[in-house]
């Protein structure tokens, strides 16, 4: 009992903490809300605060929000924050709103951690899975990272998307696939990209699956989440239209994210490279790049099917590198979900190079960014070096993690090479 009553002390400890220090931001430092949301690093077109002001000043006029091409979110944030008392009176609710949505991804991000499965999979267990810090250690490391502080204090969209993602792998290990599927679709509704982590949730789900209510055809149970998503996401579109009275906000939403039609800059790989493009090659392009970004689900998912959480973590790492519109949002998922995996972290070989690299340039980009645009000392060419570095640090810590992986499987398929030096040849 006494100690059931210490951990909930601890637990409350670590909300409350978490919760007084962004909220002591957001009131005694009243401007720097304003200054993050500015910043390309934080915001992008598809999650600005600013422009789902101006949607919903739209709304609230009764004028279709995506009128004037400015806003590119989903419908159902305007009715959400349509309740909320006026934020230029009262913006002590929108605070509260955000805060309360990051202490629920850390309450699922915590139930992952304590679910084991990170070293303790249905198909394999590595055997350094003793080697983990508990559900209170990562936590805490998801809400004090100043990469999920800023992104809360910034105040992007990008924080339900997070907390939608980590619901639905929370509720995969739990044994709850239909919730799962219904968190994801939620997921995919606001951001797109994450319907790409359906295969691997999927085999988390069925890896995880109840006795009692288990299916035995891995195709069928795939068929069958397959079909849940669609019919969520069709749940969601209807009420959309109801909301916007039109179907423009599919092109709006999600067709900006498809073709890249805004090239405001921020941290990912996109959109310089259309800068610089032809419009005769841009269709062809576009396809590429969407086509590398997509061929990684399949490969991972084949590859480390014995670990579907190991893929999952994989593909967001991937996909705060490749995708269309990234920013530290991304970022600070991923590295949310890096902890999980302790015990290979002695396999891992560039750690320190990779943290340094993400460090250098987490530094110089708002100052490259700065001698671009306001001081006029630089170019396009300051800040997108910074944003190839930043990718850089991150392509090695998920190449890392994945080949720690890969080798603690291989010392258990061998166990006569374990803590053996591999050399390419």
């Amino acid at each position: 009992m006494d100690g059931g009553k210490v951990t909930q002390g601890r637990t409350a400890g670590l909300y409350v903490g978490a919760a007084v220090l962004r909220l002591a931001i957001f009131t005694l430092l009243p401007g720097l809300p304003d200054l993050l949301t500015g910043r390309v690093e934080i915001s992008t077109p598809v999650t600005s605060f600013k422009r789902l002001q101006e949607g919903l000043f739209l709304y609230n006029h009764n004028v279709s929000p995506y009128d004037g091409g400015v806003y590119h979110q989903a419908p159902l944030f305007l009715p959400l924050f349509s309740l909320l008392p006026s934020f230029s009176n009262l913006p002590i609710f929108t605070y509260l709103l955000y805060i309360a949505v990051d202490l629920l991804s850390a309450s699922a991000l915590w139930k992952i951690a304590d679910s084991g499965e990170a070293g303790s999979a249905a198909l394999f267990t590595s055997p350094r899975r003793d080697k983990r810090w508990s559900g209170y250690v990562i936590a805490a490391v998801f809400l004090f990272n100043p990469f999920t502080l800023a992104t809360c204090i910034g105040r992007s969209t990008s924080v339900f998307t997070t907390c939608a993602i980590l619901h639905a792998i929370a509720k995969a290990v739990s044994g709850a696939p239909f919730g799962a599927l219904v968190a994801l679709s939620f997921a995919t509704y606001l951001s797109l990209y994450p319907l790409l982590l359906l295969p691997p949730l999927a085999l988390l789900c069925y890896d995880r699956q109840r006795p009692e209510r288990a299916t035995k055809s891995a195709a069928k149970f795939t068929s069958i989440c397959a079909s849940v998503v669609a019919g969520v996401l069709g749940v969601l579109f209807g009420m959309s239209y109801l909301i916007t009275d039109s179907w423009e906000f599919l092109v709006s939403t999600y067709g900006i994210q498809l073709t890249l039609s805004d090239l405001t800059p921020n941290v990912g790989l996109w959109w310089y490279f259309f800068i610089e493009m032809f419009d005769s090659f841009r269709a062809f392009f576009l396809g590429v790049f969407w086509l590398h970004l997509s061929c990684y689900v399949g490969g991972l998912t084949l590859r480390i099917r014995r670990q579907p959480l190991v893929v999952l973590t994989l593909l967001l790492g991937i996909f705060a590198i490749f995708k269309p519109y990234p920013s530290i949002s991304d970022t600070s998922l991923f590295l949310a979900l890096v902890p999980l995996y302790r015990h290979v972290f002695p396999l891992m070989r560039y750690t320190f190079l990779a943290a340094s690299v993400i460090a250098y340039a987490s530094c110089l980009g708002p100052a490259f960014y700065y001698l671009w645009i306001y001081a006029g000392s630089g170019n396009a060419n300051f800040f997108y070096a910074v944003t190839l570095v930043w990718n850089l640090g991150l392509s090695l810590l998920v190449c890392d993690l994945m080949f720690a992986v890969l080798r603690d499987e291989w010392e258990v398929e061998r166990p006569e090479m374990a803590g053996k030096e591999i050399r390419q040849i």
